[in-house]
């Protein structure tokens, strides 16, 4: 008997009616003879919502206390979902993230998993009850309360789906699968059979908010295979796994793209081996991601640097530069980062320089460059985020159906 993990995301279990439907597709995975775990996030909206309670108490709240209260959104649709599966005759039994076992590291509002201890689940899935775990929250050694961030309950289902051996992992999603771009911006983007867990990550980590990065990292260590797919339709997903049938040709597989982005520049630090390691490790300290790094030397004693960061940040950010003695901190907002992604660029030189032309025969400057072996990714002014991005699909070719060839 298979153990298969199905996760629902908030816009799955936004109503009621969505629920009913949720316990539907658990009941025909039971119907098949499997053991099921269902992860679920918040209904709806009600994480934005319970954030903006806290707006109106506190400008900045406490860190801890938004966990306390964010945890709460999942509590509600778990116990919805085993009362649907309860009517429907079913034994089912849900569980907070520390009922369940998941271990999180002291970070609160980003923690990480770092183990689970899956006695409990099993115990329930041998009594056969299907198990309902809230997504998206754990629990410290010390017995806090934490959460794992934006879009954490991909990552507790694929870890729950490590940690239990299942057979599969299926992330249910608004979404048919993985598009070449996000479809609500580029009416061409097409949907991909499969992609590789690599290519997933950068695309994850680069703003294509399908699955968590986090998500995809732990699938990728655990060898968890993965399908995107539809809660609504009844129609098969797109499929993350290590190795994929190439499309012919197609040397870019996907755009990711993400807003709120501004870049901070740092000039008159004094040159040294230590003046980089100082600036990032505070940054790393108060939980702030840096992205994009370009360090350019001045002089023989001074050296400036600029970064990417997301504009939320900024505030924090800023509070840790002011601490620099002889600094000079400038910072760009509403800025945006676009990047291509595929694995195709390995072997194909000139990629970047392609995508640098597309750009400028649309008048769109490029504030920052990064790249890697399959991915380049560009800053550029917010107002021509999307514009970048249809131009740069319709350039590699991404809206058109490829012949599938065995890589």
């Amino acid at each position: 008997m298979a153990i298969i993990v199905q996760k629902f995301g908030g816009t799955s279990v936004g109503s009621i009616e969505r629920i009913q439907n949720v316990a539907n597709r658990v009941v025909e995975e039971a119907k098949n003879g499997n053991q099921v775990v269902v992860v679920v996030s918040a209904m709806g909206k009600t994480t934005d919502e319970l954030a903006q309670l806290a707006k109106q108490i506190s400008k900045q709240p406490s860190k801890r206390e938004m966990d306390m209260l964010l945890s709460t959104g999942e509590q509600v649709s778990i116990a919805l979902l085993a009362m649907a599966l309860h009517e429907k005759g079913y034994k089912a039994i849900s569980l907070t993230g520390w009922q369940a076992g998941i271990t999180t590291e002291a970070i609160h509002g980003n923690a990480r998993i770092i183990n689970i201890d899956t006695a409990r689940i099993r115990r329930h899935l041998e009594e056969e009850a299907i198990v309902i775990v809230a997504g998206f929250q754990g629990v410290t050694e010390n017995g806090e309360i934490t959460t794992l961030g934006r879009g954490g309950s991909d990552t507790t289902a694929v870890a729950l789906a490590a940690a239990l051996q299942a057979e599969k992992c299926d992330i249910y999603t608004d979404v048919t699968g993985v598009f070449t771009t996000d479809p609500r911006y580029v009416k061409t983007a097409r949907k991909l059979q499969a992609i590789s867990y690599d290519e997933m990550l950068e695309l994850a980590n680069l703003g294509a908010g399908v699955l968590h990065p986090r998500a995809v990292e732990f699938a990728k260590n655990y060898q968890v295979p993965l399908e995107v797919r539809s809660s609504m339709e009844n129609e098969r997903g797109t499929i993350v796994k290590e190795e994929v049938s190439m499309e012919q040709h197609l040397i870019v597989r996907g755009i990711a793209f993400e807003d709120q982005v501004t870049r901070v520049t740092v000039q008159g630090l004094a040159s040294g081996l230590h003046t980089l390691p100082t600036i990032f490790t505070a940054l790393a300290n108060r939980g702030i991601n840096v992205d994009i790094i370009i360090q350019s030397v001045t002089s023989a004693e001074t050296t400036s640097v600029s970064f990417s960061i997301r504009t939320e940040d900024l505030k924090e950010t800023l509070q840790v530069l002011q601490s620099l003695e002889g600094a000079k901190v400038e910072y760009e907002s509403n800025l945006a980062k676009v990047s291509i992604v595929g694995s195709g660029m390995i072997s194909n030189p000139g990629v970047a320089a392609q995508m640098f032309q597309i750009l400028a025969e649309r008048g769109i400057e490029i504030k920052m460059v990064s790249t890697s072996e399959i991915k380049i990714s560009t800053v550029v002014e917010e107002a021509n985020m999307v514009s970048a991005v249809e131009a740069l699909h319709e350039a590699f070719q991404l809206d058109e159906e490829k012949v599938p060839i065995r890589s």
